[in-house]
Parts: structure tokens; C-alpha cells; sequence
């Protein structure tokens, strides 16, 4: 053990004045709240940013892959299904799911009322994950099966407005010239908490489309990508770019909804003030308690300094008590982080409003890289921090520390 670390640890052991002890308690809970806040903060905010991009991903994936062309509406001109770049996207081991899809506006008619809808078809083999996450009652439909299949999702919110339930029957009429009437039962009901997908998506067999737009088997709208990491988003878009043909095109969540991609990325801002402004509280903290020890043992400091001592190695003394107390505050503040982000994430114990937030609980993410990587940021910036104060010591002359009462 060398000479700096011994005294350091001598220093804690000793019983030191009332209003030392005062400061550094208050220095140790000024950082254990602050790490906690951190802690929250970024667990909230990543939490808030992953549900909206799981929402939106499980409506339309993260790629879509479709036909070239300057359409901006719901419904796509079809293209060849290819079993070949199919095939290329499922060695891709960043590309979790591929699934196809045709969507179609429609008019649901059930007890009377009338609702706008996009009715989206899709196969036996589409990616029902998130659905199965957001299902209520009832069941996914069945579409593997040779034949059509009558059975459709819907959402809660259309339930509701329609009067419908499980087994319950409606009909839709398709906008076209002349319009196409097709008769659909419910068989599952879905909630995602995410109005503006849920009061106009329902789930039904491509089949009924292909038909419909007179289509071939093998014709379909596009593909649906869903990624394995959201953070790889244009990294793959890129590479599924380089694969296909030039008569189709690839567009991602943040191209296909820059508004909602661009105000979660203005979240972080609202973090890295946060984090900043709790580092810097913790880090003032520190430094006054430093001061106040370096006043406290100002003839201690004069001892040393008779007998030989460095400056440098005086203020390393210094430097790892606070350091120690720095330690000890984060393991507080642990605690109190991490020990309410698991009672929200597992209990929800803070509810929200479905419909202004688009979840019903203040949602979670606990990701042991971001709060290892705050905890290290936050002891090594105290550490640099207190190292400016300790420079007083240098100052200190040995004849006056002595005498000093």
C-alpha cells in the first residue's frame, strides 16, 4: 500500500468535527440523488424512445421495401414477389423478420356506424410478435389455411366505436370503382396504446386484397423489415439499398416519419442537460467538502510538509478520500436508481394516460451499459474536478500550518 492510499484510509477511520461530518454527508447524498436522477432520467427517456419505435415498427416495420415510383397513398402498386432476395435478407443475422404486406382503404360498416379503415393483408408467415404483445382477447387469425380467411384484428379503440366483440361480424367496403364489399368476423381485439395507428389499422388475409386488385398470387405490395437493433436502422437500409433492384425502393421509419423520429431524438438533449446539470452538482459538492477538509487539517498538511512531503503526494491523500466518499455516494445512488427503475418496470406503479402519452405506464429501460458507463463518468469527472482545489495545498506554508489553530 503506498503512502498517499494509507493516510487516505487513516483519515476515515478518524472522528472528525461536527460540521465536517455535516458537509460530507451532504456531499455523499448531493451525489447518491444526483446519480439516481441520472439513472432515472436516462432510463425513462430510452424507455419512452424504444416503446414509440416498437409501436410504429410493429405497424409497418422498420424497412419497407416497395415499388419505385412517385405514390405517396396507402396503396401500392404490386410487385413480384422474389424468393431470391428473400432468401439474402434472412442471412443477414442484423434482420430479425421479413414479412409481406398490401394495404387498402376501406369503410368498416358494423351496427350502423361508419368508420374510416386501412385494411392491411398479410400472409401466414408475417411477423405477429408486437400484435401478440398488444392482444387483449381473442386470438391472431388464422391464414394458413388454403383457403381465404374471413377472420381480422382490430383495434380496441374500433371495438369500442363499432360496438363489435369477438366473432362479431362487419363489412367493408373497399374504395374502388365500382367499390368491392367483402364480409369480415373479428377474431382478435389489440391494444397498443398508439391512437393514431389503432383507430385505422385492421389485420386480415392478403388474399382478399389480391383479389380485389386483381393481382396474381405472386404479386404483393412490398416487404416489411423488422431489425434485430433499432440502431442499425440506416446502416441496413444501406446495405438492403445495394441488394434490390432499380425498380424498387427502400425508405425507414425515420424517412417515413421524420417529425415523431426527429422529436424522440430531441429527448436526448433534455438527458445530456440533465446529466450534466447533476455531475456538475455532485462535482460542487465535492469540492467544498474538499475545502473543508483541507481547512480542517491545515497543521496536518504543515506535519507533512516538514517531514518532506510533496505537494503532489499531499493532494493525492486529498484526492482519494474524495474519490472514497465519491464511491460511496454512488453506491447510494445505486441503490435508489436502479431500485426504483425495477419496482416501475416490473409493478408500474406510475400510470399514464393512453392517449396523451401513448402508453399507460412511465416506461423503463434498463441498460447496465448506459449506468456503468454513468457511474464511471460521474466518479472520474469528481475526480478531475476535485483535483483543482487540491492544488491549495501548494500554498500551504509548513511554519504557518503549524501554528495554524
Amino acid at each position: 500500500m503506498n503512502f498517499e492510499l494509507f493516510l487516505a484510509k487513516r483519515f476515515l477511520n478518524e472522528n472528525k468535527k461536527e460540521f465536517s461530518q455535516a458537509a460530507l454527508r451532504l456531499s455523499i447524498l448531493s451525489i447518491a440523488l444526483g446519480l439516481a436522477v441520472m439513472i432515472l432520467s436516462i432510463s425513462i427517456v430510452t424507455g419512452f424512445q424504444n416503446s414509440i419505435r416498437a409501436k410504429i415498427a410493429g405497424f409497418e416495420g422498420h424497412i419497407q421495401i416497395s415499388r419505385y415510383d412517385f405514390n405517396s397513398s396507402l396503396e401500392l402498386p404490386p410487385i413480384q414477389k422474389d424468393l431470391a432476395l428473400v432468401k439474402l435478407l434472412k442471412s443477414n443475422e442484423e434482420i430479425k423478420s421479413i414479412s409481406t404486406f398490401a394495404t387498402k382503404g376501406g369503410v368498416i360498416q358494423g351496427n350502423g356506424i361508419i368508420q374510416g379503415c386501412v385494411f392491411k393483408g398479410v400472409e401466414s408467415t408475417y411477423d405477429w410478435q408486437s400484435m401478440q404483445s398488444w392482444l387483449v382477447k381473442g386470438k391472431i387469425p388464422d391464414l394458413k389455411d388454403s383457403l381465404k380467411s374471413n377472420e381480422v384484428l382490430i383495434s380496441k379503440e374500433m371495438m369500442l366505436k363499432l360496438n363489435l366483440n369477438i366473432d362479431s361480424s362487419f363489412l367493408v367496403y373497399f374504395m374502388q370503382n365500382p367499390p368491392r364489399i367483402r364480409k369480415f368476423v373479428v377474431s382478435g381485439i389489440y391494444d397498443s396504446g398508439f391512437p393514431d395507428f389503432d383507430q385505422k389499422f385492421i389485420y386480415g388475409d392478403l388474399r382478399h386484397l389480391q383479389k380485389i386488385n386483381q393481382w396474381k398470387d405472386s404479386q404483393i405490395a412490398g416487404y416489411e423489415v423488422v431489425l434485430q437493433d433499432f440502431k442499425q436502422i440506416e446502416t441496413q437500409t444501406e446495405w438492403i439499398y445495394d441488394q434490390i433492384g432499380y425498380d424498387l425502393k427502400v425508405l425507414n421509419l425515420n424517412q417515413r416519419y421524420p417529425f415523431i423520429m426527429d422529436w424522440l431524438k430531441l429527448l436526448d438533449t433534455n438527458v445530456y442537460f440533465i446529466l450534466g446539470l447533476m455531475i456538475l452538482i455532485s462535482g460542487i459538492g465535492m469540492i467544498a467538502t474538499l475545502l473543508i477538509l483541507i481547512l480542517e487539517k491545515t497543521r496536518f498538511i504543515g506535519s507533512l510538509k516538514a517531514m518532506g512531503a510533496s505537494n503532489n503526494s499531499i493532494r493525492k491523500i486529498f484526492v482519494y478520500h474524495g474519490i472514497y466518499l465519491s464511491a460511496k455516494g454512488l453506491l447510494i445512488g445505486n441503490l435508489i436508481g436502479i431500485g426504483l427503475s425495477l419496482l416501475q418496470f416490473y409493478f408500474k406503479i406510475i400510470p399514464l394516460d393512453p392517449q396523451t402519452y401513448y402508453m399507460d405506464a412511465i416506461p423503463i429501460n434498463i441498460n447496465w451499459f448506459y449506468i456503468l458507463s454513468l457511474n464511471l463518468g460521474v466518479l472520474l469527472t469528481i475526480g478531475l474536478m476535485m483535483w483543482w482545489p487540491s492544488h491549495l495545498i501548494s500554498r500551504i506554508s509548513p511554519i504557518k500550518a503549524i501554528r495554524f489553530e
